[in-house]
């Protein structure tokens, strides 16, 4: 089985709601026993707590069940994940930094994106107007990530 790591800042908007994309889409397809994914934030602001109202709110708008708890990213995770995928490119550099000299690629996100390449929005201090359109960014890069691992060979 395939581990997969999201990550942002506070993990209670962003990663949270790309791991329950991910999972949606794994379950949707019958690729359980082949991918799983979690969730966490280069920052301690929120450890332990649900995600954000309105990342709850968009998800389930989509019919989409979301069971997280915030966490921090720490070196461990590099070895627990085979994937680590960084909503930004600041928390990427973040991760780079936590993991010193352990040479473990971090993907962002967008590079999947087929409407373009860059960070994920943070939706923090807007509306659900700004979660729906991290959502619709989410949902159309991690198909698209979820081809590049499939073309990967499903269980490597």
């Amino acid at each position: 089985m395939k581990k997969i790591l999201f990550v942002c800042l506070g993990n209670i908007c962003r990663s949270p709601m790309a791991e329950a994309i991910f999972n949606h889409q794994v379950k949707k397809k019958g690729l359980m026993n082949y991918f799983l994914a979690d969730s966490a934030g280069t920052a301690n602001y929120h450890i332990g707590e649900d995600p954000d109202p309105r990342t709850i709110e968009t998800v389930e708008k989509h019919h989409i069940a979301i069971n997280h708890k915030g966490q921090q990213f720490e070196k461990m995770h590099a070895k627990a994940y085979d994937y680590l995928v960084a909503m930004d490119s600041s928390n990427r550099a973040n991760m780079k930094i936590r993991l010193g000299n352990e040479n473990k690629h971090i993907y962002l996100l967008r590079e999947f994106d087929p409407k373009g390449y860059g960070d994920v929005p943070d939706p923090w201090y807007g509306g659900l107007k700004g979660f729906d359109e991290v959502y619709h960014i989410l949902d159309r890069s991690i198909k698209e990530f979820m081809e590049f691992l499939q073309k990967k060979k499903i269980g490597d």
